[in-house]
């Protein structure tokens, strides 16, 4: 559908402005290059699945061991370049794979009782940073949180560790988990490994630059308008935003309010798509049994759709040529994979993609409570910041927050009272076509951002591109991310895959599909 001549006009306002500021941002900004690259991954045991290591463990093929110390190794290896890992427990983590092998050498009842009840016996792991790790920090980028320690372990956390997992560190963020990049002042600025002078993706990007390097097998993320998906685009990995609710964000910071808790969700993050089924089956806990993940998905008899782009949306930059290739291809290899025919639809509230986010991100939750403002978490364990000052102590190199912060503080102060009655009925309107095209039986292809990586501090200058993943936030729906190969500069492309609430397990089963078809994760320091 087209747009208005005042959608078009305002289009063009707002990208010229974004352009003018771009370019003085460019003329301001030092040119230096990096150009280093990552080292190739030579150790095969970095070239394993979550799922193959945890059985060669179990059957002594290897020791869990050699494996966590061939990934602190990587880790060594690959962390200075990019940044990825911001407080490690190396010792703790060789301790523990000391005493899964003597477990190992002690069990009397088999390796089908160390799979059932420890399936990811001896596995290493890393962990976001906001989530908490007994031990270790848990500030989200915050310097006022310097010295916070979490004494507990978040609940996907317990699980992960109960089911054998070794968590082998944290990764860093962006402040309060509130941006595309992964920058803060307390940890530096996180590199994507396949150009280090590109952005990760936040607020995840420590994971998915950590795993995408080889320096860790799999990791766990939280998503509320794209902080697990992003990351995965960015670096070329997989990762799945569950159906909000089913797996507890309890003693995450920062915590939810408002209604969040419809929005956020926690799930997996990995370089192979076999991993994250009975990741999401440990991560769930109590409410796995609500996926139905052990039933096996017939791909044949699923629908699907693809949309290619949001319509025009004038906050959004258009969707690069080559993404829109590749979704193609998506589309071209499914129906002569499944015999299956992929309906192209569109959807005209898409294009409202950012104000539908924006608007229930602010709405108060059922006893009438406003979510707590972003401002305010800003300064804890203090006093609010006020981000006209915090900006004036940017321009001068003295605030402890980045520009990304200090400007999602400034715009909330901006945001109307009362939430638009208009976006409320888009709102509505979406979620019911979005409903009733999936039903129990449908996946959706959707592009995960318009543009490739961006170069660092970029987002700052197109900021609501993430639109095409916190819309899936506000419906509610499972999202698997899939890795789609290189672009011809050589950074990772992919898609979104959609499907209706609590049916996880058919993006999953088609992520498993879309590996063997188009590759999966690639080395980026590959020649």
């Amino acid at each position: 559908m087209a747009l208005s001549l005042l959608e078009r006009v305002q289009s063009w306002l707002f990208r010229a402005l974004m352009g003018a500021v771009f370019g003085l941002f460019q003329a301001l900004s030092s040119r230096t290059c990096d150009r280093r690259k990552l080292p190739p991954v030579e150790n095969p045991l970095l070239t394993l699945s979550a799922v193959q290591l945890a059985r060669k463990i179990r059957r002594r093929e290897v020791t869990s061991l050699e494996v966590v110390q061939a990934y602190i190794d990587r880790i060594q290896e690959v962390n200075p370049l990019i940044n990825a890992m911001v407080k490690d427990r190396f010792a703790a983590a060789l301790q523990e794979a000391s005493q899964v092998d003597k477990l190992i050498e002690e069990e009397t009842g088999g390796e089908e009782v160390l799979a059932d009840r420890l399936p990811l016996l001896g596995v290493p792991l890393s962990v976001k940073e906001s989530f908490a790790l007994q031990g270790m920090p848990q500030t989200t980028g915050l310097v006022s949180r310097r010295g916070v320690v979490a004494v507990v372990d978040a609940p996907p956390v317990a699980l992960l560790k109960r089911a054998g997992a070794i968590p082998l560190g944290v990764t860093n963020t962006s402040e309060l988990c509130m941006w595309s990049e992964s920058h803060n002042h307390l940890y530096g600025i996180t590199r994507n490994p396949y150009d280090l002078e590109r952005v990760p993706g936040g607020s995840s990007g420590g994971e998915g630059s950590l795993l995408a390097s080889a320096g860790a097998v799999i990791g766990v993320g939280s998503d509320i308008g794209g902080s697990i998906r992003m990351p995965c685009f960015f670096n070329g990995i997989f990762g799945h935003k569950t159906t909000s609710g089913l797996v507890s964000s309890d003693n995450q910071h920062p915590p939810v309010s408002g209604r969040f808790e419809e929005y956020l969700s926690l799930g997996p993050m990995c370089r192979y798509a076999e991993d994250l089924l009975p990741m999401l089956q440990i991560m769930a806990g109590p409410n796995a049994h609500r996926l139905s993940l052990s039933e096996k998905v017939d791909l044949k008899k699923l629908r699907f759709f693809t949309v290619p782009h949001d319509g025009g949306s004038v906050m959004t930059s258009p969707v690069d040529s080559q993404l829109l290739q590749v979704q193609r291809q998506v589309v071209e290899q499914l129906e002569a994979d499944l015999g299956v025919k992929v309906e192209e639809v569109m959807f005209h509230e898409l294009r409202y993609a950012f104000q539908i986010w924006d608007t229930y991100m602010g709405l108060p939750d059922n006893d009438g409570a406003p979510p707590q403002r972003f401002g305010d978490l800003l300064g804890t364990p203090g006093h609010p910041v006020w981000p006209v000052w915090e900006l004036v102590k940017w321009m001068v190199g003295k605030s402890d927050h980045t520009m990304a912060a200090i400007g999602l503080a400034m715009i909330e102060k901006a945001q109307p009272a009362a939430a638009p009655a208009s976006i409320l009925r888009h709102k509505e309107k979406l979620q019911r076509e979005v409903e009733e095209l999936l039903g129990t039986d449908g996946v959706l292809l959707y592009p995960t951002h318009p543009n490739v990586a961006p170069k660092h501090h970029h987002p700052l200058f197109r900021p609501f591109d993430f639109a095409y993943t916190g819309i899936i936030n506000i419906l509610g729906l499972p999202v698997t991310q899939v890795p789609l190969g290189l672009s011809r500069e050589g950074l990772p492309m992919g898609v979104q895959l959609i499907a209706g609430k609590l049916q996880d397990r058919l993006p999953l089963a088609l992520a498993l599909h879309l590996e063997k078809s188009f590759g999966g994760w690639r080395d980026p320091g590959a020649k």
